[in-house]
């Protein structure tokens, strides 16, 4: 079979409303980095209009490569080469503790000079494939109400929960929350009962209690002064304009300017020095500007559907691995939007986190798009299974 042929027909088995509601995020994400970035390309990094949207466009690329060789790599083999891919990036997080160096306080990025990478962001796909296959190894042993549990439930709660933990050690809380939430729901989908999962969660909240109380007497902390400050001042953020405010309420500003139908393509004046950065995580709050609320409902639109298709596929596949992958995407992503549009909005304090399809950025844009072709990829093996059984 040719190639051309091979690709069509893992097209044709493809969840399409999942895969066209992404591509019309991306486009309109991608297309929306040459304004939201206009200033700080020109004036910040000395070079021509459209540098973010050139350098995303080479992200975008190299994750349509990694997009086509994911889909064509079947499921069954994830347990084969996940525990080595989980152990490289739990390794590099870790080097990152000891060694790195902090950038707006966390110790998250590796500089390679052509390039910087965030080993956590990685951490995000890789910690919901294998939770997935370490639950769907002991799903059988979790369901047998004669067996003890013990051993297995704290090897599960062990190996997935280093990850999130490294990731705090970095200050990266926003990140760190995400991984934490990854596993929290899919240790609540697991087969065990719920006594159990009741059970354990108490006793890992105390040996948490134990270890904050141990670095808070070693440290003399536990949050950042930066941390803290978010934590305590997200409510009423105009109020502090001057101080730790000033992102939050010019977020604000920018959104009442945009109105129903915004003020034009281009035309954001909130770009211009008020919002630091505003093609990365307080992307949305331009878009709110130019483009106004009723394309921001559609955006949000978009983002349940794509949800929708998620969960939808989670419950028709039947490989019990595919079913908590499926679960966990669906996870990272509505979480990245929580955190991202709750901080944005007030709702709950800025810990600055890329907003799915629309901020620029290269990890997280390279670990969406994985993490988008492994959920196509169970969507073909699905249908796959569906038309042996019609046949």
């Amino acid at each position: 079979m040719s190639k051309s042929k091979s690709l069509f027909k893992l097209f044709k088995d493809m969840d399409k409303t999942l895969l066209f509601s992404s591509l019309l995020l991306i486009v309109f994400g991608t297309l929306n980095i040459v304004t939201a970035s206009s200033r700080e390309a020109v004036v910040n990094a000395s070079t021509n209009l459209f540098y973010y949207f050139f350098k995303h466009s080479i992200i975008l690329f190299i994750s349509f490569i990694a997009f086509l060789i994911i889909i064509k790599i079947p499921t069954s083999k994830y347990k084969k080469f996940i525990p080595l891919l989980y152990f490289i990036v739990l390794c590099l997080n870790l080097y990152l503790i000891l060694v790195g160096v902090a950038t707006r306080g966390a110790n998250n990025w590796i500089d390679l000079k052509f390039i910087k990478v965030q080993p956590s962001e990685f951490a995000k796909p890789i910690l919901i494939l294998y939770t997935s296959i370490l639950l769907e190894k002991y799903y059988s042993k979790l369901k047998n109400p004669s067996l003890e549990h013990g051993n297995i439930i704290w090897k599960i709660i062990g190996l997935s929960l280093i990850l999130p933990i490294i990731v705090f050690l970095q200050k990266d809380l926003g990140t760190a929350s995400i991984l934490f939430g990854i596993f929290l729901v899919l240790y609540l989908f697991s087969p065990m009962s719920n006594k159990e999962k009741l059970k354990n969660a108490l006793i890992f909240i105390g040996i948490i209690a134990i270890a904050l109380i141990v670095m808070l007497s070693i440290k003399g902390y536990i949050l950042s002064d930066s941390q803290l400050s978010r934590l305590n001042d997200f409510t009423n953020p105009c109020s502090k304009y001057e101080s730790t405010g000033y992102q939050i309420c010019n977020a604000f500003i920018a959104i009442n300017n945009g109105s129903l139908t915004g003020v034009g393509i281009g035309k954001s004046t909130q770009k211009y020095s008020y919002i630091p950065e505003p093609h990365t995580d307080m992307v949305f709050a331009i878009i709110a500007e130019e483009n106004g609320v009723l394309i921001c409902a559609l955006i949000f639109i978009l983002y349940l559907i794509i949800l929708y298709r998620l969960l939808k596929l989670s419950s028709k596949t039947k490989k019990i691995s595919n079913k908590y992958i499926c679960i966990g995407i669906s996870v990272y992503i509505f979480l990245h939007i929580l955190i991202n549009l709750g901080g944005l909005f007030g709702l709950i304090p800025l810990t600055g986190v890329p907003l799915p399809f629309l901020s620029y950025g290269g990890s997280f844009t390279l670990s969406l798009i994985i993490s988008l072709a492994i959920a196509q990829r169970i969507s073909i093996e699905t249908n796959n299974e569906k038309n042996k059984l019609e046949l």
